[in-house]
């Protein structure tokens, strides 16, 4: 199965558990690309993954199933040249709007599950990966809030949240949607913007059940929980973001405990990279 992850170096805590929690529930072959760029805007520095990041995981993946693999794609020269200048100073990162480069990409494969760095495992993905995608774009789950708000077809809800994408890039290139997304993004400033041009520009798209994007609490068929921003309206009206690397706060404020040996085991790996980087450096 081929897997796609995109952001800059910040990623790099929800990735490692992410991946850890696929592996955990999905034995076949995973092959995982990620793009990842260098930026800087008013913001701050943006700064890539590195290659020691790379390697360390590609031999993690391999340990699990040795015809894995992990690849890193510097898109620092295609996210420059097509910069999303009208959203550049959103709340949102500029490694949020990666993905709609991913055509640019001639080797990633026609098919690909895109995964936003803060969604968590719970069962395989087989289902979810072998959609039948012939004449689709993409498919995706319902955004849990914005169903209600933003809708293409007003007698029904068809607003997809894009932190869980299966991609057929064949059909991509031909209709050139990420390539209208990009020059969307470039124009119009929007909330939530690549997923707010996705979803107006996506001729051809199909809904999955929610079990594949639980974007609110978990039930007992969640396959891939999504660690999206939620309202909370007791004792006052405010948003709660929680992301699962905060492992204190998934514990106190959303009051979960199933994810503690998860959580052993990306504290195990994360300390074992930081050994790998010292003796990379003493090298």
């Amino acid at each position: 199965m081929n897997i796609l992850y995109c952001g800059d170096k910040n990623i790099a805590d929800g990735l490692m558990m992410s991946l850890i929690s696929l592996t955990d529930y999905n034995k076949e072959p995973l092959n995982v690309y990620v793009l990842t760029m260098s930026v800087e805007t008013e913001k701050g520095l943006f700064e890539p993954l590195d290659n020691s990041f790379a390697v360390f995981m590609d031999r993690f993946l391999k340990e699990k199933n040795s015809q894995s693999s992990f690849t890193l794609i510097d898109m620092t020269k295609e996210f420059v040249a097509e910069f999303p200048v009208a959203n550049a100073e959103t709340r949102f990162t500029p490694g949020c709007m990666l993905r709609l480069y991913a055509d640019s990409v001639f080797s990633l494969p026609s098919k690909i599950l895109y995964l936003d760095n803060d969604v968590i495992c719970r069962g395989s993905i087989a289902p979810l990966y072998n959609t039948d995608m012939t004449d689709t774009e993409l498919a995706g789950t319902l955004d849990y809030y914005g169903r209600w708000f933003f809708r293409n077809n007003i007698m029904k809800m068809d607003y997809l949240n894009s932190g869980v994408l299966l991609l057929n890039m064949d059909k991509i290139r031909q209709t050139s949607l990420f390539t209208r997304c990009r020059q969307r993004c470039k124009e119009k400033q929007m909330f939530m913007p690549d997923q707010s041009a996705l979803n107006k520009l996506a001729v051809s798209k199909k809904i999955l059940p929610r079990k594949f994007n639980e974007q609110r609490k978990i039930r007992s068929d969640t396959i891939l929980q999504h660690f999206t921003t939620s309202f909370r309206f007791f004792p006052y009206i405010r948003t709660v973001t929680v992301k699962p690397w905060q492992i204190d706060k998934v514990r106190s404020v959303l009051g979960l405990d199933c994810y503690d040996e998860l959580y052993n085991r990306f504290l195990n790996l994360k300390k074992q990279y930081t050994e790998y980087v010292k003796k990379e450096i003493c090298i």
